[in-house]
């Protein structure tokens, strides 16, 4: 029986005092004309009644502090900044819409888990009275971010009545129960590797926007994380091209191979400092990933299967290399877009001879027609690619100059470095689809 049902009992019998009490000194058999749910709770109310001060009772009546904190707005904001990202946008669980905020254990602790991505951090505070409750995220988000700039107190009673008060603000709003929400699955914290924040986040960049955006093919909607001894390599491909990078890490390890979710990942990059100081343990089991970084841990679950077989197709032969200045090419493809609109598949056609790289576009907006000096060993070759394609590969490149690789029109072109630290694979358009 629950604390509400226990005064509910308590003030019907207080306003049926005088009728139970001439029969008081029969109380031993007067007890079965009571439900049995109900008999601790009477025994605890004639002690009450004739040991103490019924004034107790009147102040639980009204509402007990369940918990009490007090934090700095930043704190409290960039706590559920980095939780909500774990909100999941439609659910049928509406208590996963809500942040919980858990202060039983001597530390605020702030949790978001829409069951495949949880995400928990610790924000600093002070601990009045210990309590858990859980609010719905977005109304809590924009509560908080509306804010003054100054302490926030966070306070709420046996009824989820929440009460966020800061300076001359005060909202009111009903939270749910924390004992209902779904905590994050435990993790065995033995099997990891190090890497600094800096390098995850980078990884991630150079390698996200390959990931494909739909369910077609599940596996290809995450990223393969490849340990062999000291080196993770990272892979991402939508079908159409493929992403790859790899890392040396300050130490060696056992080998492994998981897909993770590129959602994960995302969030996560979002999230990272990108302190080169400051580093991140991540932990693997069979069906799950954490990420453990400063104050917050991310959970997520793995993407069963196998992943592409993609070391044959890395090491294909080509017949032409070009090698030119990133940033003009960059720039020169950039400009090709501004005659496409949205929605529109129009490649932009390469017709690469001894020592310049003519780029072609035709669109019902215009045509651009553009030269850029290159070095080319091997055969003439004219063939085109998406432009965007292009694009998203030589943004997160760091390299003054590239170099490509080609066979004919139909094979994809490699652009990669010396060391293969990193490759970017790229399927042609035909030309028949050019108009």
């Amino acid at each position: 029986m629950d604390l509400n049902n226990f005064m509910f009992f308590i003030n019907l019998f207080h306003r049926f005092y005088f009728l139970f009490f001439p029969v008081y000194n029969g109380l031993e058999s007067g007890y079965s004309h009571f439900h049995a749910d109900y008999y601790e709770y009477y025994e605890l109310y004639i002690y009450y009644l004739f040991f103490a001060d019924f004034t107790f009772f009147t102040f639980l009546s009204k509402g007990v502090i369940h918990m009490k904190l007090i934090c700095s707005k930043s704190n409290l904001l960039n706590g559920v900044n980095i939780v909500s990202k774990a909100v999941p946008s439609k659910t049928t669980m509406s208590i996963l819409e809500c942040i919980l905020i858990d202060a039983t254990k001597g530390q605020i602790t702030l949790t978001a888990n829409d069951m495949e991505l949880g995400i928990e951090t610790v924000i600093e505070g002070e601990i009045i009275e210990k309590g858990i409750i859980a609010l719905d995220a977005k109304i809590f988000q924009e509560m908080v971010r509306k804010l003054p700039d100054n302490d926030v107190t966070i306070e709420t009673d046996a009824s989820y009545k929440t009460i966020i008060t800061c300076e001359k603000a005060t909202f009111n709003i009903i939270g749910k129960s924390g004992e209902d929400f779904s905590y994050l699955p435990q993790i065995e914290r033995s099997d990891s590797i190090l890497i600094s924040q800096f390098t995850l986040k980078e990884v991630i960049r150079q390698t996200i926007f390959s990931i494909a955006d739909n369910f077609t093919n599940k596996i290809l909607t995450g990223e393969l994380f490849e340990i062999n001894g000291n080196v993770l390599k990272v892979v991402s491909s939508d079908g159409l091209r493929i992403s790859l990078r790899k890392i040396e890490l300050k130490n060696s390890y056992s080998d492994k191979k998981v897909i993770v979710p590129g959602k994960t990942l995302n969030e996560i990059s979002k999230i990272l400092s990108g302190d080169a100081d400051k580093d991140v343990n991540i932990f693997f089991t069979d069906k799950h990933i954490l990420f453990e970084f400063d104050n917050t841990t991310v959970v997520s679950r793995l993407i069963e299967g196998e992943y592409l077989k993609i070391d044959n197709i890395l090491s294909a032969d080509y017949e032409t290399k070009v090698r030119v200045n990133k940033r003009e090419f960059l720039s020169c493809i950039d400009r090709s877009t501004l005659l496409v609109k949205e929605g529109d598949k129009k490649p932009i056609i390469l017709d690469i001879q001894d020592d310049i790289m003519e780029l072609k576009m035709n669109s019902i907006v215009g045509s651009l027609d553009e030269e850029i000096d290159i070095a080319k060993n091997g055969k003439d070759l004219m063939i085109g690619f998406d432009p965007k394609f292009l694009i998203d590969a030589l943004k997160v490149i760091d390299d003054e100059e590239i170099e490509i690789k080609l066979l004919n029109p139909k094979a994809p072109c490699f652009i990669k470095d010396e060391q293969e630290s990193y490759i970017y694979l790229i399927l042609p358009v035909t030309f028949s689809t050019v108009a």
